[in-house]
């Protein structure tokens, strides 16, 4: 095994390098979540942005669940490197804008370790600190997407509630340090939730507030008014890292790198600029700042996520492993333009965007043969996903009378993939967290289309009541869910892309 990747490694010439030195600029963000994502977007262009014009806005990132990334990336003096892959080019790059990574927990199942918090909290509350950012997925927030408010049911919810001091939900952690910079005098941060969420920025605001204001009025109050959560829509195809990827890292680089990730050449960063304690130069790495996001998000959501969405579930009930494994289908590929171009008569328009143009790059970008985006990985918290990637712009779509057939064959192969068997006879799991309750409800009925579809759209908070009293769409749905279920999904693509 090679050296570990640190300051003093000797790189190939290859190997783009920042071109200042770490220790010459102190910390202005804390992350929260610093998965493989935020590693490949983020990170990237607040290392552009100090490269470039400097500024003290390296990242102490907090990792949430587990100690993993912490170890890699503290043994490696914060150092990493990200892998762009366009086939047939690959390019590497190295990242150096992150200062140190706290773990809360050694595992997920562990208690919050107390030092580790201690140290979380001092940076959280530090003058320096302008701004918290945030990778975290909808699920870990504990916010009810229709009231706004915190879900007191929710087990991070519940137990900060009752230890507000000792917080170690998301919601919990912002409100006791914005609490204790008030408590000091010291400046907000601003919070910037980087997740891809629909409004994520009113989202975590709502929660935020909400929180606060069961434990203290007055700090509700002072979030209300003096604390900014701007909305940002990110994008980039980021697949999770493995084994594979770093023992080939490790032949590029020529020392050992297991903080690295892969990653696709576009990256897009639309910002809504509302930053009182300032913010790095993001635009040296391309960000794109804007009054408001809302339209490029939901662009985002519907368009592209919608159709990874439909990916996900159709390609892996069909045996397709990767995103770049179904896009070497023909039908396939007319499935999957036809949902975009649904959704795109969804959308507002939005002048500096040609929808045509926009869906030809996407299907471009799923095509990339360098890049093995794992279906399964992204069918994962399919109830987190599809209220807004496909329920709301079906519910458009009947609101306005538009075709519904797009995203009825969505929703049917997401319940084709939650009867936990693909089509080659070979179970998963959900990995979603109505996991349970998905698969009571199965039992509960019969396996059949009409079974199928009455126990899923029946879910509580789910499926938009009006689209569950629409016949027309449930017809759709358990019409497109019967191909699938008798004949396989290959039989209902090949179906849909004929009628």
């Amino acid at each position: 095994m090679k050296q570990r990747l640190n300051r003093s490694s000797r790189l190939p010439a290859h190997v783009a390098v920042p071109d200042y030195n770490p220790a010459d600029y102190g910390v202005g963000i804390v992350h929260l979540g610093i998965g493989a994502f935020h590693r490949a977007h983020q990170a990237v262009y607040t290392d552009e942005a100090i490269s470039r014009f400097g500024g003290d806005w390296r990242i102490a990132a907090v990792s949430l669940q587990n100690s993993t990334v912490a170890q890699a990336l503290n043994n490696q003096q914060g150092l990493y490197s990200v892998l762009i892959r366009d086939d047939p080019d690959t390019r590497c790059r190295i990242v150096a804008c992150i200062d140190q990574v706290i773990a809360l927990r050694t595992t997920a199942t562990e208690p919050v370790r107390v030092q580790q918090f201690n140290r979380m909290m001092q940076q959280l509350t530090a003058a320096s600190t302008k701004i918290v950012s945030l990778t975290v997925t909808e699920k870990a927030y504990g916010i009810d997407r229709r009231s706004l408010q915190v879900d007191t049911t929710h087990s991070a919810i519940s137990e900060d509630l009752a230890h507000a001091g000792q917080a170690c939900g998301v919601i919990g952690i912002l409100v006791h340090a914005l609490k204790l910079r008030r408590k000091e005098g010291i400046e907000p941060f601003t919070v910037l939730c980087c997740d891809n969420l629909p409004e994520n920025g009113k989202f975590v605001r709502s929660g935020v507030i909400d929180f606060a204001r069961r434990i203290d009025e007055p700090l509700a109050a002072y979030i209300e008014m003096q604390v900014s959560f701007p909305g940002t829509m990110v994008d980039r195809i980021t697949p999770a890292s493995t084994d594979e990827l770093i023992t080939e890292v490790e032949t590029v680089l020529g020392a050992r790198d297991e903080g690295t990730v892969e990653t696709e050449p576009f990256s897009q960063w639309v910002i809504e600029d509302r930053f009182p304690g300032g913010r790095p130069r993001w635009e040296a790495g391309g960000a794109q700042f804007v009054d408001n996001v809302a339209p490029y998000e939901m662009m985002k959501l519907r368009m592209l996520n919608g159709a990874h969405s439909l990916i996900a579930y159709a390609g892996y009930v069909a045996g397709f492993a990767t995103v770049r494994d179904v896009m070497q289908s023909a039908e396939f590929v007319v499935l999957v333009r036809a949902h975009m171009m649904a959704a795109a008569r969804t959308l507002p328009r939005l002048d500096a965007v040609n929808f045509d143009d926009y869906a030809a790059s996407l299907v471009q970008r799923f095509s990339n043969r360098a890049i093995a985006h794992r279906t399964y990985q992204i069918a994962m918290d399919g109830t987190e996903k599809l209220p807004q990637r496909i329920f709301e712009p079906a519910l458009h779509a009947i609101q306005h009378n538009q075709s519904i057939e797009a995203f009825a064959f969505a929703v049917a192969a997401w319940m084709a993939y939650c009867r936990g068997v693909n089509d080659n006879g070979e179970p998963h799991n959900l990995r979603d967290p109505r996991e349970k309750e998905i698969v009571s409800a199965l039992r509960a009925h019969e396996n059949t289309a009409c079974g199928v579809y009455q126990a899923l759209s029946a879910l509580t908070d789910f499926m938009p009541e009006q689209l569950v009293a629409d016949t027309v769409w449930r017809t759709a749905v358990i019409r497109h869910l019967e191909v699938m279920l008798q004949q396989g999904m290959l039989a209902a693509i090949t179906q849909q892309c004929d009628s």
